[in-house]
């Protein structure tokens, strides 16, 4: 079948041509549909220049008042307008007074501005189809700009997050590049593990979440499959803003019901045309690794396992022990195997520039990454990002055109090395024998590295693009429509060739296998809203219309072909012997929605805030495909009333609450329907259906119901601020799969159960400037998060298949476990609770005992720092939780693979005070049953608390006064830096024994501007 894309057909160049037009020939139209009356005052050209005392200013709006013209100062802070000599000139930039300056009859003016700590207040604030000030905004939203995100070399931009904002908790899969992330947003609302995703909104366009991958190509690397965010360039983004409360999330209706992630890129600004350019090199390394036993201690516990079980002659197969193996062989197979040095280089190159009518911005990016495993794997990123706006000389025309096009390809081993290297035997034989091919000892292992005969390989492509039309019709009142479409595609396959097997086994090519999937999915979506302002007195009134049109489509193929007559044909699916399609779907998801919003300021000191929306998704049945979503938020500005002397201590107060609700399809499409499977199997030459989903026509939306009250207080002229919130949402009708009986043929019902999830909680900011001067200034952020989870409500969950799994008024993240008590003093073996008093543990009944694994409490400390040219910033990262230790997934003590240290602290050598029980070569039953109780036991979770330097940066800016170099500046990077934590484990962030842990990474870069 052909698949014709965005950039790869010939709508691009019809696209272009529409977006040339546009901008070609509006301005004349907006001009005749509303022409200007002519003046009778004479027009004057005034130029200048604006500093703040120190060097010059860019990027100040320069508007005449009373009058729709406004002008920007340029690079070198130098501006012209045309004005009349009684005209007044007002400038205004974010962080600096805005200050108002008469003309006078002059043609020149030199303007100095003053910072201003309190202007912060009055920063526009991204709320999705609306903007805010910061002082005036009802709802909560959280946000991290570009001079946050380009202090850390990451490539997937949930990873500049970390750390940095209140209620938006993120964890790291794997330090694997092209690896996943994964994001609560004040903790998890569905009972469905794939139903927690927030809606992630690019330059307006709704951006799919979902991946495209396939499990069984990636999941023994990624640690699941591919992130579409990887689509997106960090070193592109100008801001990124996460809308948590429902005053906020409610106007994107079914979509925010586990907020929204607003991402915006960057934009070209008036001024001469510029330069940039930005280079880092990285070198990557493990954080932590396991405290394991050398030969000495391992060969010792061997030693006494093979005592304890009372045998005297050592199996053939107990290679380690038997003198098969150099008992004076050591290999730190972590160093060997997740050892290496990863290294990346990333090169950025942008021009931008243009007039007060219309800018630009065209930037390019490359990026290469290696890995620490051995091998040549290795990762590349290409994008390419550019911006176009503009508006006619009267402003009531504007338009802005973005695209972002990302292409990687990620080469990688088929199989992660982690467990490898915890679990290897330390007198294992060499890798290499002295020829230089790989060593099977005698056949005696499985020689580690023989996977890298294998490969796994994923090339994806990602393409945003979006044009936002605005007309104003009348003074107060705005046209405005967006068009988007998005395209993304996934090409990804694995080998596993019969090279991968010992040669002695005399495996051949009729054992290899290829995995193969390519999936695509792209949208359009179109958005008409009119925006009307209106002034009455003292009173503000702003109403919003809108409606959204999306259609959706996506398709995979995904196949394994077996049996191959070579090797060398291993890429030709055609030439298996065996053929299997895993999945071949096509689906279609169409959405239709009409929202509003209605905002009333009275003297920015009352504000009432009301959002609304209605909602239709293709993913329900005919009765339940619409829904109605709203929210209203207030505020109250207390520090603008006049008791209260705010010239001193108190400088800004507000108190803001919000009630509302959004909704959830996240379900995948067609769930409602009954819908066949094609079985591939072959029945006298007739391949057969079979039934795989039962028709529901009650099936309906989530609904999250979201509270919030908040306080924000600022002192001594806003140098210290202070915000705190309490939030409570709580998510019903919950969309899961409802078991059945076998007998039905089918093993769930898709449905809405009546349980109810809720999440609440504390949320903590603070930021605060201990020095400010003309030389040092130093600023610091601080925000805790304190959630908490709880399943108020499931019907008769005593009698459902979920009654194992969770208990009213507990966490849905508990996990019910065997309550270890500790080590028997007469036998050596492990004990554990007898719930049910019958003498013997078993399960379900005495795995009883509660541990919740969801977060008690995290946050971040960012600090800020700078003197004359040096800066220097860094962020500490900080979590308080419980996860599942090593000992859940090693083995016993006494087997053929390797202990941590720990281990050694055993019975009976340290009696009552040991933590393993006796060792055994697996020979005693009865040590057996008691540590597979123990893997599954309380003794595994322990305390993951962890505290990380996140990121640091120290920058230094080189003088070029007389110079073509504008700008300069060499910078040093580092990212997980330092770890400080009590965990059981390699890694307390991503608490895996499989998967790579986050890298520590140590980058040098160089900025120029021309």
């Amino acid at each position: 079948m052909k698949n014709n894309s965005f950039y790869k057909g010939r709508l691009a160049f019809w696209y272009l041509i529409i977006i040339w037009s546009l901008i070609s020939y509006t301005p004349a139209l907006s001009k005749t549909a509303l022409p200007s009356l002519p003046s009778s005052t004479q027009q004057n050209q005034i130029s200048g220049i604006i500093t703040d005392g120190t060097g010059p200013l860019a990027g100040v709006i320069i508007t005449i008042q009373g009058h729709q013209k406004t002008t920007i100062s340029d690079f070198d802070g130098k501006f012209t307008i045309t004005a009349a000599p009684n005209d007044m000139l007002i400038f205004s930039f974010m962080g600096y007074k805005t200050l108002t300056i008469p003309v006078d009859g002059r043609s020149v003016l030199a303007i100095r501005m003053q910072e201003d700590a309190t202007s912060l207040q009055e920063v526009k604030i991204n709320a999705g189809y609306y903007s805010v000030k910061e002082s005036e905004r009802t709802g909560s939203i959280a946000k991290i700009t570009a001079k946050d995100i380009e202090k850390q070399p990451v490539t997937n931009p949930l990873a500049a997050m970390q750390g940095r904002m209140s209620g938006v908790n993120i964890t790291q899969a794997t330090g694997v590049p092209g690896g996943g992330f994964d994001i609560q947003i004040r903790g998890i609302n569905s009972i469905r593990t794939e139903g927690n995703s927030p809606l992630y909104i690019v330059d307006g366009v709704p951006y799919s979440s979902q991946s495209l991958g396939f499990s069984s190509a990636s999941s023994g690397i990624l640690a699941g499959t591919t992130s579409p965010l990887n689509g997106i360039n960090p070193t592109d983004l100008e801001s990124i803003e996460v809308l948590k409360d429902a005053d906020a999330t409610a106007i994107y209706g079914s979509r925010g019901a586990n907020g929204v992630v607003l991402i915006t890129t960057k934009k070209g600004k008036a001024g001469k045309t510029k330069f940039n350019l930005n280079a880092y090199s990285s070198f990557g390394t493990l954080t932590r690794t396991l405290d394991l036993m050398d030969t000495d201690q391992y060969l010792s516990l061997r030693r006494e396992a093979f005592s304890n079980d009372g045998i005297t002659t050592y199996p053939s197969y107990a290679y380690d022990f038997n003198g098969k193996w150099d008992q004076t062989r050591y290999t730190n197979w972590q160093k060997e195997l997740i050892g290496e040095t990863a290294t990346t280089n990333n090169l950025q190159v942008s021009l931008s520039g243009g007039s007060s009518g219309t800018q630009y911005l065209l930037s390019g990016t490359m990026h290469k990454e290696t890995t620490v495993f051995p091998g040549d794997a290795k990762y590349g990123k290409g994008a390419v990002h550019t911006s176009l706006t503009h508006r006619t000389e009267d402003g009531r025309f504007k338009i802005n055109f973005s695209a972002n096009y990302t292409a990687d390809k990620n080469i990688l081993p088929p199989s992660d090395f982690t467990y490898k290297a915890a679990v290897l035997a330390p007198n294992a034989p060499v890798l290499y024998d002295a020829n230089g091919n790989l060593n099977w000892e005698n056949n005696s292992w499985t020689n580690p590295l023989a996977t890298l005969n294998g490969r796994y390989t994923a090339t994806t492509a990602a393409l945003i693009a979006n044009t936002l039309l605005s007309y104003q019709i009348l003074e107060g009142l705005e046209l405005k429509t967006s068009l988007s479409y998005t395209d993304n595609r996934v090409e990804e396959n694995r080998i596993n060739p019969s090279t991968i097997y010992n040669p002695a086994f005399g495996i051949g090519s009729e054992r290899s296998t290829l995995y193969l999937n390519n999936a695509s999915s792209h949208s359009w979506t179109m958005e008409p809203q009119l925006n009307w302002l209106k002034k009455i007195g003292e009173s503000e009134i702003n109403i919003l219309a809108g409606a959204t049109f999306q259609d959706q489509k996506s398709s995979q193929l995904a196949q394994t072909g077996s049996g191959f007559p070579s090797n060398g044909l291993i890429y030709n699916l055609a030439a298996a012997s065996r053929l299997n399609i895993s999945s071949n779907s096509f689906s279609e998801y169409k959405y239709q929605a009409f929202f509003g919003r209605i905002n009333f300021n009275y003297k920015s000191k009352y504000i009432l805030n009301a959002t609304g929306r209605r909602d239709g998704s293709s993913r329900f049945g005919p009765g339940n495909r619409f829904a109605n979503f709203a929210a209203v938020g207030a505020a109250w500005v207390f520090s603008k009333e006049s008791f209260l002397d705010t010239g001193t201590f108190l400088s800004f107060g507000k108190l803001r609450a919000s009630y509302g609700t959004s909704g959830n399809d996240q379900i995948g499409d067609y769930q409602f329907l009954d819908t066949y499977d094609v079985t591939g199997n072959n029945y006298n030459g007739v391949i057969g259906l079979q039934p795989s989903r039962l028709f529901n026509s009650d099936f309906a939306w989530e609904t999250n119901k979201k509270l919030e009250i908040a306080i924000e207080l600022g002192f001594v002229n806003d140098r210290v601020f202070l915000s705190t919130a309490y939030y409570r949402n709580r998510s019903s009708n919950q969309l899961v799969g409802i078991p059945l009986a076998g007998t039905t043929g089918f093993s769930s019902l898709q449905a809405n159960l009546n349980a109810t999830v809720q999440n609440s909680g504390l949320e903590l900011e603070l930021r605060v400037e201990p020095f400010r001067s003309k030389n040092f200034n130093w600023s610091s952020n601080f925000n805790l998060s304190l959630p908490k989870n709880k399943l108020l409500e499931f019907p008769n969950l005593e009698s459902s298949p979920y009654a194992n799994r969770y208990l009213i008024g507990q966490s849905i993240s508990i996990q019910k476990v065997y309550h270890y008590t500790g080590i028997n003093p007469q036998n050596g073996l492990y004990t554990f609770e007898d719930y049910d008093s019958d003498g013997q543990i078993s399960s379900p009944n005495d795995q009883q005992w509660i541990e919740d694994t969801a977060p008690n409490w995290f946050g971040g400390f960012a600090n800020q720092l700078s003197y004359k040219n040096w800066s220097m910033d860094f962020l500490f990262q900080f979590v308080k939780q419980k996860a599942r230790n090593y000992l859940y997934n090693t083995s016993w003590a006494g087997d053929m693979v390797n202990q941590p240290v720990a281990t050694g602290n055993h019975w009976p050598v340290d009696g009552s005070n040991a933590q393993t029980q006796l060792y055994t070569t697996g020979e005693n039953g009865e040590a057996l049953d008691a540590w597979s109780y123990y893997s599954n036991s309380s003794a595994t979770i322990s305390d993951a608390s962890y505290i990380r330097l996140k990121s640091v940066s120290l920058s230094y800016t080189i003088p070029t006064k007389e110079s073509a170099i504008s700008t300069a500046r060499v910078y040093l990077q580092a990212q997980n830096l330092l770890t400080f934590t009590n965990y059981k484990g390699a890694d307390p962030e991503n608490q895996s024994s499989f998967f790579i842990a986050p890298l520590r990474q140590i980058s040098l870069g160089v900025q120029l501007g021309l």
